[in-house]
């Protein structure tokens, strides 16, 4: 069994060391002549008007993660669905408590009202 795991551990070691090699050698060779148009961003092309000092909304952060959450969590629907046929009722109900679970995250922000955007000032609805 260990013996199987060999090929992998060299090829990881492998890939981590040339990788961190790289970037050292990068690093000592690279030319170091710092400019203030190296560290100014850069967007199409288009010289920078204004500062990027913009704040968001505290929902859009939420509602990005929980965009990621439930499509990682989709992924592992996917293998579920193509193997339904041939899975034992344990693996079956397993998947369910997933569901579940996931079902009860989704309650649960609702009840939060993580959907429902606010004006700062008037406190009024932005969708309605």
């Amino acid at each position: 069994m260990k013996a199987s795991y060999f090929p992998i551990i060299i090829y990881s070691l492998m890939a981590i060391g040339l990788g961190g090699m790289l970037l050292f050698v990068s690093h000592i060779l690279g030319p170091k002549r710092p400019l203030k148009h190296k560290f100014d961003p850069y967007e199409c092309g288009v010289d920078l008007q204004h500062s990027n000092e913009k704040r968001f909304h505290v929902q859009f952060y939420l509602i990005a993660t929980f965009f990621i959450l439930f499509d990682v969590e989709t992924v592992f629907l996917i293998p579920w669905a193509v193997y339904f046929q041939e899975m034992s009722r344990l693996a079956i109900i397993e998947m369910l408590v997933f569901l579940v679970i996931l079902a009860f995250g989704l309650i649960y922000i609702l009840k939060k009202q993580v959907f429902e955007w606010r004006s700062g000032r008037t406190g009024k609805s932005i969708i309605s």
